[in-house]
């Protein structure tokens, strides 16, 4: 397993409240990490020539660009490829991404052939109990019609919110597990989610660890806290320290 308390990164839409990215990389500092999965909020993934400045920017501050997304694919060729571009232009191996249900399967076969030129590896973003591809039998199925450039990218709280074991699907997708959106809730009574400090909500921490560790998981991992748009980084240091204590460093 890699050593997820030494390469734990942030998603950047954790820090949606802030556009400008010198600010991102200096909250992503105060949080005690120096990875970054980039989202559009951040960067323009169809504009290649404007990325590389932002990937030059992140670079020169030392913070390391390890996923791009979560991006929608549609079988659109000629869009979808500034995506993987981007990626390699960051020198990330890996995009989230989600998929169009109308769409399939020709959307998978064109992103089979282009992360097969580009050597990147896509990781479906499970996103609930009301996304298509939210349950661990959809993803199943899914995974039984595409080759292995195609994985999961285990959102944790949004497992949880359609009732599925994060450590139980880490131990189900082992191997076609490529990141991870560390994260948790609470609800409320109308079954509203709040977001929580990781291992404070409905998530066993230690339990994912143990299971990522039993498939010795090689992929990348951010954390995810959507709360506290104007002020996040205190709650973020909390999950990297939670993170890290249940790694035993």
């Amino acid at each position: 397993m890699i050593d997820l308390a030494r390469n734990l990164g942030i998603q950047s839409y954790c820090f949606r409240g802030f556009k400008s990215n010198e600010e991102v990389i200096e909250k992503v500092k105060a949080c005690g990490t120096n990875k970054i999965e980039l989202c559009g909020v951040h960067a323009d993934f169809e504009d290649i020539s404007g990325f590389q400045s932002v990937v030059d920017l992140y670079r020169k501050h030392g913070v390391g660009i390890v996923c791009i997304g979560v991006q929608g694919f549609s079988n659109d060729p000629k869009r979808e490829e500034q995506y993987f571009q981007c990626a390699q232009r960051a020198e990330c191996r890996y995009l989230s991404v989600d998929f169009d249900l109308k769409t399939m399967p020709s959307c998978f076969r064109t992103a089979e052939r282009l992360a097969e030129k580009y050597d990147v590896r896509l990781a479906i973003h499970n996103h609930g109990a009301g996304h298509w591809l939210g349950t661990s039998a959809m993803l199943e199925h899914v995974f039984q019609q595409t080759n292995d450039r195609i994985g999961l990218c285990l959102d944790t709280a949004w497992a949880i919110d359609a009732r599925q074991d994060p450590a139980h699907m880490t131990q189900r997708f082992g191997d076609r597990l490529y990141g991870l959106h560390i994260k948790d809730f609470t609800y409320l009574r109308d079954r509203t989610p709040e977001d929580v400090v990781v291992g404070q909500g409905l998530l066993d921490l230690s339990g994912l660890i143990s299971a990522l560790d039993s498939v010795s998981f090689q992929g990348y991992a951010v954390l995810e806290y959507e709360g506290d748009v104007d002020n996040p980084v205190p709650a973020l240091t909390q999950c990297v320290e939670a993170v890290r204590t249940a790694c035993g460093g």
